[in-house]
């Protein structure tokens, strides 16, 4: 088990959204909180609301930027020295057919998605390494599993991160590292994100959603699927069925490709 009393938690994308409240999960559970969000509206009004349950900072950082990752890392070593825990949760999805995408939304999507996970993890693994103690927590999705129409720049990032982040749980334990990873494969949130879509497998909502995903880092799982049925349909399903009769298990049986028709996103 992973105790979060007195650890310093750095959440990614933790002034909205499912980053908000596990932000607040982590204040009840005596955890030291550094925000790093884009929004400067939402990072104030997220300080405002939780100041009074402890001990919460906040850095406006864009994460598609590697300088700015590296700055605001330097910074908050500074002030913080380093962290305990990483939650990888900042993300964004376009929600259009991949020829509709300019080519600033795919290499916006895949650095906030993919490569900000990575650059932000790399700032602070040595310093764990070297004490041999920490818990990365990176948040892929169940994108990471099933092809998706008006999903495919998003997918292909998630598939990236939930590559990366296994590949690297188990590079920590060859090296015998006490490096705790959890990957994270969460269905659709009710956080605003995904405004729009319709589906037959429940929405999830989003407070029981970061509940899991905290819960999920205390137990130091490896690999959490939200709701579970979905990692073992789509990997039973890919592995016994065609890709003819999974399509039409998928599309036709559970409207899986039909989910993005209706796509708003947040505004």
């Amino acid at each position: 088990m992973t105790k979060l009393k007195n650890k310093t938690i750095l959440i990614t994308g933790g002034a909205s959204g499912i980053g908000k409240i596990m932000s607040r999960l982590s204040l009840e559970r005596n955890a030291k909180v550094i925000i790093w969000d884009i929004s400067t509206e939402n990072t104030e009004n997220t300080l405002k609301e939780l100041n009074h349950l402890g001990d919460i900072t906040s850095y406006l950082v864009d994460v598609s930027n590697l300088e700015s990752i590296k700055e605001t890392a330097q910074k908050l070593k500074e002030s913080h020295g380093n962290i305990d825990i990483l939650i990888n949760n900042a993300g964004i999805v376009v929600g259009k057919y991949f020829h509709e995408h300019t080519a600033t939304q795919i290499d916006k999507t895949l650095s906030i998605n993919s490569s900000a996970p990575m650059h932000i993890c790399n700032q602070f693994l040595s310093e764990m390494m070297e004490k041999n103690a920490g818990h990365i927590c990176n948040i892929a999705s169940s994108a990471s599993l099933v092809s998706n129409p008006k999903m495919s720049v998003y997918a292909a990032s998630k598939w990236a991160v939930f590559a990366w982040s296994d590949s690297l749980r188990l590079e920590m334990k060859q090296l015998k590292k006490d490096i705790k990873v959890t990957t994270i494969l969460p269905y659709y949130i009710n956080t605003g994100m995904f405004d729009g879509v319709q589906s037959r497998i429940p929405i999830l909502d989003a407070q029981a959603a970061a509940l899991t995903i905290i819960k999920a880092i205390e137990k130091n799982n490896k690999i959490i699927a939200i709701p579970g049925c979905i990692y073992r349909f789509t990997r039973f399903g890919q592995a016994f069925m065609s890709v003819n009769i999974f399509d039409w298990f998928a599309g036709s049986i559970m409207g899986i490709y039909k989910t993005m028709d209706d796509f708003k996103g947040r505004k």
